[in-house]
């Protein structure tokens, strides 16, 4: 796909996550008052980091058109790190959380809606939101998987890069917990504490299967063995 095609794509979807989040962020909802406000949700989080990435998308878009046909070696160098900053921020964090938000959310809405989208939102959040929050993140970042080539990490690096974010939330929603006394996701309310020690450590492992999947779809898009 051509550089303005991609470049056009990339900022139309970076604005639509500004707008999501400045959306999300003007519901007067109960929630954003209590301790952790929206950072206690991984779906905000997840939208935080979309929008940093497709940010980071485009201004790497925007420094090579301005050093094509540079020859400075030092505005060649500084666009090598941008590069490799938003390669990095794709394969540990935009693919593998945004892949993660996604099927988590619609599997235990299918099942039990109550255990993380209460009906009670839909009173504070409209449907194009939810899907904003919940749907889109998905094809957006496929479609990003598709018209860039990304230089992952040695795997070692990635999967501890997944695993440390992981258990840095769960430790943040337990810490919530133990400040307020409400677990985050109401799911965890019915969970034993065993049950929930194997919860955080499926969706850890889950979490880096989802990593792993990007590396192969990544390398597979692009024909470039690992």
């Amino acid at each position: 796909m051509a550089l303005v095609p991609c470049q056009v794509l990339r900022a139309a979807i970076l604005l639509s996550y500004c707008s999501i989040l400045c959306n999300y962020k003007a519901i007067d909802m109960p929630a954003h008052q209590t301790y952790g406000g929206s950072w206690k949700f991984l779906t905000f989080i997840d939208l935080v980091i979309q929008a940093v990435f497709f940010g980071i998308c485009v201004l790497t878009d925007l420094s090579s058109l301005l050093t094509k046909g540079n020859d400075s070696q030092e505005q060649e160098r500084q666009l090598k790190k941008l590069i490799s900053l938003r390669d990095w921020v794709m394969a540990v964090l935009a693919f593998p959380v945004g892949v993660f938000v996604v099927t988590m959310f619609w599997s235990i809405y299918i099942y039990d809606r109550e255990l993380v989208y209460p009906k009670l939102l839909d009173n504070f959040i409209p449907a194009w939101l939810n899907h904003g929050m919940h749907t889109t993140v998905l094809p957006f970042v496929l479609i990003e998987m598709r018209t860039t080539h990304h230089q992952y990490p040695s795997r070692s690096c990635g999967l501890t890069a997944v695993c440390t974010f992981a258990v840095g939330y769960i430790l943040w929603v337990c810490w919530i917990h133990h400040v307020t006394g409400v677990w985050v996701y109401p799911l965890l309310e019915h969970l034993s504490p065993g049950a929930k020690i194997i919860f955080f450590a499926a969706a850890t492992v889950v979490m880096n299967v989802f990593y792993l999947v990007g590396e192969v779809l990544n390398n597979y898009i692009w024909d470039t063995p690992k």
